[in-house]
């Protein structure tokens, strides 16, 4: 099954977003690499939101990266379209599709190797997402009433 990945990172984690590109290829999947392309510095907001606008206007999935994860999920969760899930091993990838319908996920180039993040990003993009008893928790999440309980 090949799937349309769109995928953005910092300077931090441009070496391991040009290896998880590389090995998405050669997966068999589309690649969409929205940068950047250097090492010098760069603000990860402006990726992740760029990545989030590219997976709600193409659709497919998103894969942000910057050195811990956390900067780039916060930028892309900002987006109304995107459920931006941060992992670092596969399970948490695997649950992030099968429970949250996530449709991107986020991970820390200083705190996951190349191979694990590998078996995330596969884990990710082979698990569909589950349905019935998650679908009403999932749409609650678009819901900006947070005092629904």
């Amino acid at each position: 099954m090949s799937a349309t990945v769109h995928i953005a990172s910092d300077h931090a984690a441009i070496e391991l977003k040009a290896a998880l590109v590389a090995w998405l290829r050669e997966q068999g999947h589309s690649v969409t690499d929205l940068g950047p392309t250097g090492s010098e510095s760069v603000d990860y907001p402006d990726y992740g939101y760029r990545l989030a606008q590219a997976v709600a206007d193409k659709g497919g999935v998103g894969v942000a990266l910057c050195g811990s994860g956390i900067g780039i999920s916060i930028a892309v969760n900002r987006h109304a379209a995107c459920r931006c899930a941060l992992v670092n091993e596969p399970l948490s990838a695997r649950l992030a599709r099968e429970h949250n319908d996530a449709n991107v996920i986020a991970m820390g180039a200083r705190l996951v190797g190349i191979e694990m993040a590998k078996a995330c990003l596969d884990a990710f993009v082979t698990t569909p997402f589950g349905g019935d008893r998650h679908r009403r928790r999932v749409e609650k999440l678009g819901n900006p009433a947070f005092d629904q309980a």
